[in-house]
């Protein structure tokens, strides 16, 4: 059987090809490695594209052991038997490395329906884990970071010339000593048609019709973090002193400009982190406080306000609170009855991930519970706030197909489990860049998204307009 293979270069797209039959591998029938754990593992080759169409590092795709210079194999299996014209392997990194592909009917028998013959030239890397293994396990303590590096991603085609009927597994053989450095897969998956398989950012045309961000101009200071009042009248951000991160606010003009500088002596009371994640009416709620495992404390600190003077009212206490990371993200409904924390405990699905508990009788809150495998990813989700309708979540995460490193979506609950949530939704390149974008904070009275973004290595803070009727759904 006579085969074609394209490897194409990374592209953005916002449609699907309807017109097409696609499926994306659904079970795994056999591997010859597996670094184990939630990230990097086997499993994440399951399903669909979790890092294209932008491609790179990512602990939402496969690493296998060999990945540097060695062979490996998948078998995958997919949902229901189907006619093949093609089959796709994303590959994240160093594209080029599958050498052959096969198909079986039966998920016994395999046919072979494309390989790939080095020629006698090209050479084959050996290298050593030595500088290499950080890939499998580097972790970066802030959420404002640079972008990762991406190395030639890309997708491997095998357009068949005959259609083969009621397929129902694939296996892919790998030599990535074809190429040096890291490899990737991010998913498989198989057509009906010629049409090479395209994936897009799962995103709207209401969000895509936005006017672009602008900049908001706060000299003397770098952005790590935003918080706006209810009234919308008072902006709060952190930024790095010589000693620590310190919370600085600002009082917004007639003219919609932000003025009068003010470090907030009383509420910078942490040793390094300090930040606001909520403030309203009732409260404000503030972290970077000191925190010991097995005392309850969270880092998270109640303060009451009082003519332009801030009383703290205690630390936040949930039960056999535990957190991995040294910083964490928090936000508590205005009732003060739901707190959502994005931290990493032996529940994550990956890495940092989205929970929720609700406040006991005695003023402290219950054990933190996951919000589920649709909002969580293998990789981070972090800076959640939830809108006054209760349902409307926005966050920043890097576990979904990004425009670039993290990017700001939003999900909207579906039932009162609070551990069902839609699929989560990009903002949009309006909004979302090749770089960092994250901390969202919606001001609900003037209809305004608040951001950080980051540009040409620096964090800048962007404001956009969105209106409550393009960012809220009702159920």
């Amino acid at each position: 059987m006579k085969k074609y293979i394209y490897l194409f270069s990374i592209f953005f797209s916002l449609s699907f090809l309807n017109a097409q039959q696609v499926q994306w591998a659904s079970k795994l029938i056999k591997y010859s490695s597996d670094l184990g754990g939630k990230q990097f593992g086997i499993k994440r080759v399951l399903g669909k594209p979790d890092v294209f169409p932008q491609g790179g590092y990512s602990g939402n795709a496969w690493t296998p052991k060999n990945a540097l210079d060695g062979r490996e194999i998948v078998v995958v299996g997919f949902e229901k038997p189907q006619s093949v014209k093609q089959v796709a392997v994303f590959e994240n990194l160093n594209a080029g490395c599958v050498t052959r592909i096969f198909v079986s009917t039966d998920g016994e028998k395999f046919e072979v329906v494309w390989s790939r013959k080095p020629d006698y030239k090209t050479p084959l890397y050996k290298t050593t884990l030595t500088t290499d293994r950080s890939y499998y396990f580097k972790r970066k303590r802030r959420k404002i970071q640079e972008v990762p590096n991406v190395f030639n991603p890309g997708i491997e085609y095998a357009i068949l010339e005959n259609t083969v009927a009621n397929v129902v597994a694939v296996k892919v053989e790998f030599n990535f000593a074809l190429l040096p450095g890291q490899k990737q897969i991010d998913a498989i998956g198989i057509s009906n048609s010629d049409v090479p398989i395209e994936v897009s950012i799962a995103t709207n045309s209401q969000f895509e019709s936005l006017p672009y961000a602008t900049k908001i101009d706060l000299p003397d200071i770098i952005p790590t973090t935003i918080c706006i009042t209810e009234d919308g009248t008072k902006l709060f951000t952190s930024s790095y002193s010589t000693e620590k991160e310190e919370i600085i606010s600002y009082t917004k003009a007639s003219n919609g400009s932000w003025s009068n500088k003010k470090i907030e002596t009383t509420l910078n009371s942490g040793a390094s982190y300090n930040y606001v994640d909520a403030s309203n009416a009732q409260f404000l709620l503030k972290g970077g406080s000191i925190y010991q495992n097995g005392t309850n404390e969270i880092g998270f600190e109640l303060f009451t306000e009082s003519n332009g003077n801030y009383q703290s009212q205690g630390q936040l206490k949930v039960a056999a609170f535990n957190n991995y990371e040294d910083y964490s993200d928090a936000f508590l409904t205005k009732d003060g009855t739901m707190l959502i924390m994005a931290v990493e405990t032996d529940f994550s699905q990956g890495g940092i991930d989205l929970y929720f508990t609700t406040k006991k009788e005695d003023g402290t809150y219950g054990f933190l519970q996951n919000m589920g495998k649709i909002l969580n990813s293998a990789n981070d989700e972090a800076t959640p706030q939830l809108l006054s309708d209760g349902q409307t979540l926005l966050f920043s995460s890097n576990g979904f197909s990004t425009l670039g490193n993290y990017d700001i979506f939003v999900s909207y609950r579906l039932d009162t489990t609070w551990k069902n949530w839609s699929e989560p939704i990009n903002l949009g390149s309006k909004i979302n860049t090749a770089d960092f974008d994250g901390q969202p904070y919606y001001d609900e009275k003037n209809e305004i998204l608040y951001y950080i973004s980051t540009v040409e290595g620096k964090n800048e803070l962007h404001q956009i307009k969105v209106s409550k009727d393009i960012l809220l759904k009702k159920i």
